[in-house]
């Protein structure tokens, strides 16, 4: 795998300090070590199953070169061990011990291709312009605070024609766990602090990518709802998955009675029939292609020889 540092990685554009990315580090290494670490691997496995899903509608293409950025244990390694034409596929995670979590595991996990693994900032692309056919980031890209810099370095070591394919958290990711700490805060406290991290809107993903000039993207959109016990396992599982709050103005400790009545006020305003809670995880599914001669493009303004109006006739 061909790598180099980008030196100015943040381009033109200024960037907004707002997650501690050590801290994150730190927390997705006690979520690898945790001894029920895989417990909280159903949704990061489900994003990557549908991920890779995607590639099924893309033909004819040869991927020599793959990476998955952001790869936490390697979901989506697994799942792209039934393609003929992916050749090689290199994990980059900030974590070493997530990335080599299950490196006992390499031949069951993956019989055909077992990825290179390669620790890095993911706010840093190390890989040489116009190296790579392939980069897949699955639900790791909401704790960078450079999105618009990691997207244009993305392009930029991609191939022309290559493909920058991935999801990433939407804004209404887990907004009953939000709302039940904004009632509960205000209730006890007087006031409210971020105990969940913001999420990106659907059309800044858009217009990241085509400001990035990534040609012909596209973003969609679904909500995976997910249902727990009380919000004490929610809670539990983002732990377990390497996910718990890491803004910088987060709250370092929390009051007892408060996080209780967060409990309480979350099962009140969304409790199920059964007792249980629903945890929204909204995913943003996105695909942009490095530019090349032979894609499509727009034609010019005003070269339409037909007018809408006449289309119904």
């Amino acid at each position: 795998m061909p790598l180099r540092w980008f030196s100015s990685p943040r381009g033109d554009h200024d960037v907004h300090m707002i997650f501690d990315r050590e801290t994150k580090r730190m927390q997705r290494n006690r979520a690898a070590r945790h001894p029920n670490s895989i417990d909280g691997d159903y949704l990061r496995n489900e994003v990557a199953a549908r991920v890779c899903d995607r590639l099924l509608d893309i033909k004819g293409k040869q991927w020599e070169n793959v990476v998955d950025w952001g790869s936490h244990a390697g979901f989506v390694a697994r799942h792209l061990q039934n393609r003929d034409d992916v050749k090689t596929i290199t994990m980059c995670d900030q974590s070493s011990d997530m990335l080599h979590r299950d490196v006992s595991r390499d031949r069951e996990q993956y019989p055909r291709i077992v990825p290179h693994r390669l620790v890095c900032d993911e706010e840093v692309m190390p890989f040489k312009e116009g190296s790579i056919d392939l980069i897949i980031s699955s639900l790791s890209m909401h704790w960078t605070n450079d999105l618009p810099g990691v997207i244009i370095q993305a392009r930029q070591s991609l191939r022309p024609d290559g493909i920058f394919l991935g999801a990433i958290y939407g804004e209404r990711t887990l907004k009953e766990l939000r709302n039940a700490f904004y009632v509960a805060e205000q209730e006890r406290e007087g006031g409210f602090r971020p105990h969940v991290s913001p999420f990106t809107q659907v059309s800044d993903v858009g217009n990241l990518l085509m400001r990035a000039k990534f040609a012909l993207p596209t973003v969609d959109t679904e909500d995976i709802v997910v249902n727990y016990s009380d919000a004490f396992t929610l809670m539990r599982d983002l732990k377990i998955m390497g996910e718990s709050n890491a803004v910088i103005q987060r709250p370092l400790y929390t009051r007892r009675d408060t996080l209780a009545a967060a409990a309480a006020a979350y099962k009140s305003m969304y409790g199920l029939p059964d007792g249980s809670i629903p945890a929204t995880f909204q995913i943003i599914y996105f695909i942009g292609w490095a530019p090349h001669a032979s894609q499509p493009k727009p034609k010019a303004r005003g070269s339409a020889t037909v007018h809408f109006g006449d289309l119904d006739q």
